[in-house]
């Protein structure tokens, strides 16, 4: 098996900690609201990482599309974190099958801000997503700093889980990967899954890949007091509108076929079948909005509810954020993943710091945010009757839910942004270190050859 670095176990006390980072977000703005168009987990990670990293002293100045006119150039998200906004293209959201296209443009605004500065003033970059690497590559090359890259997710392994009715992602998108993935000087995965699928899939050399998990907000999600778990099960179905008795199954994410928020609605509706009496109290909550092909039938989902006989069952909410987030969590019996693919799933994450059980896929990234069997449970494949068996268990075995919900807080616990932050810190340090090394071996080089020449 290849080794792969788990920088999120080391310290970083060993090596220098940069003074100032150019974060790369092009096609989403850590400023959006999770839950809808392109803003999801990737948000929530580039926010929360890039405060932790202000907190330990280095400077993040964020690079993202403008999206809307009137807004102003640069926003201070958080003390020492700033989000520029560079106009390139309309101002207005554009699909991320359209961004290769405002590429250059995005290019040109990120190269005039550092231009703008004192040479030498971002110490390196850290691209998110291929888009981002594409800017990286040529920014680190323009400013002779190294570039660090997480992807989030990978073309080859979306289509190879492709979800029924999805599109596959493109060829170009692939050799973009593929070329960012060769020039980056670091590569950071979730997992040591994704770690494997950089390295056999992409091509990547494992000394360039580390293992940085991501983390939860242990302040913003957690459990009820203890003792008080019933009242606070109670507040947040009120706060909904929701139903006061009976199980609730919940949903949160964006609505499109690779979260396959289908599936649990035709897992509902076998379960009625199969169990009329556990289904006759149910509520499901679909929490999110529409995003990437789901945009193409935004309705979808409520018809497909319809046709199956289970709409007086579901309820759909808004994308959440605040408190309403922990709020839901802390109402339902059982939170839903049933994606095709996560690199991660902060979203089951999330959940089980409330202390709420994760029925979840065992796919990619849920197979680390989920332990199976002691915080929630992981199904196979996405066969609705396997699902509704699964749930069926889990509602009808008030103890085995108790006991996950214990297993659930103490998983999350294990996570958090300050251990991610931490092995970032590691990470680029690593980066810088390399970097100054290959520069000084290159000048060595040369005034070796010079001397030959001459002699």
């Amino acid at each position: 098996m290849v080794q792969v670095g788990e920088a999120g176990r080391r310290t970083s006390q060993q090596w220098p900690v940069p003074r100032r980072i150019a974060t790369l977000s092009v096609h989403t703005s850590p400023l959006d609201q999770p839950g809808t168009g392109d803003a999801g987990g990737m948000n929530v990670y580039i926010v929360e990482v890039s405060r932790r990293l202000a907190e330990a002293g280095v400077d993040v100045e964020i690079f993202t599309r403008a999206t809307a006119g009137g807004v102003p150039p640069v926003v201070e998200m958080a003390p020492g974190v700033r989000v520029r906004q560079v106009i390139s293209g309309p101002l207005e959201p554009l699909p991320k099958e359209d961004l290769p296209a405002q590429l250059c443009a995005f290019t040109a605004g990120v190269l005039r801000a550092e231009a703008a500065r004192a040479p030498g003033y971002y110490d390196l970059i850290h691209s998110h997503y291929w888009l981002s690497g594409q800017v990286g590559w040529l920014a680190k090359e323009r400013w002779g700093v190294p570039l660090v890259h997480t992807a989030h997710t990978l073309a080859k392994v979306k289509n190879a889980r492709l979800a029924d009715g999805d599109r596959p992602e493109p060829a170009a998108r692939i050799v973009g990967e593929e070329q960012v993935v060769a020039e980056a000087d670091h590569l950071v995965a979730n997992t040591r899954t994704e770690a494997g699928e950089l390295i056999d899939w992409y091509g990547a050399g494992a000394d360039r890949v580390s293992v940085v998990e991501p983390g939860v907000d242990l302040d913003r999600f957690r459990p009820a007091v203890a003792g008080q778990e019933a009242a606070a099960r109670l507040a947040g179905r009120r706060r909904f509108g929701l139903p006061e008795q009976g199980h609730l199954i919940a949903f949160v994410g964006r609505i499109q076929p690779l979260k396959a928020p289908d599936v649990l609605l035709r897992a509902v509706s076998a379960l009625r079948r199969r169990d009329p009496g556990t289904a006759a109290d149910l509520t499901v909550v679909i929490a999110g909005g529409p995003s990437g092909t789901g945009l193409d039938r935004p309705s979808a989902l409520i018809e497909l509810a319809r046709s199956l006989g289970i709409d007086d069952l579901v309820r759909f909410l808004p994308p959440l954020g605040g408190p309403d987030l922990p709020a839901l969590f802390q109402a339902a019996d059982l939170v839903a993943v049933p994606s095709y693919n996560e690199s991660f799933g902060l979203v089951a994450l999330e959940a089980q710091a409330c202390g709420t059980p994760v029925v979840a896929a065992a796919v990619g990234g849920l197979i680390t945010a989920v332990r199976d069997g002691r915080s929630g449970v992981l199904v196979d494949g996405h066969d609705p009757d396997d699902w509704a068996a699964a749930i069926g268990n889990l509602l009808g075995t008030p103890r085995l839910r108790r006991r996950l919900s214990l297993g659930a807080v103490r998983h999350a616990r294990q996570f958090s942004w300050a251990r991610t932050a931490a092995g970032l810190l590691t990470v680029y340090g690593e980066a810088v270190c390399a970097h100054r090394a290959a520069v000084a071996a290159e000048l060595r080089r040369q005034a070796d050859a010079l001397t030959a020449s001459v002699g």
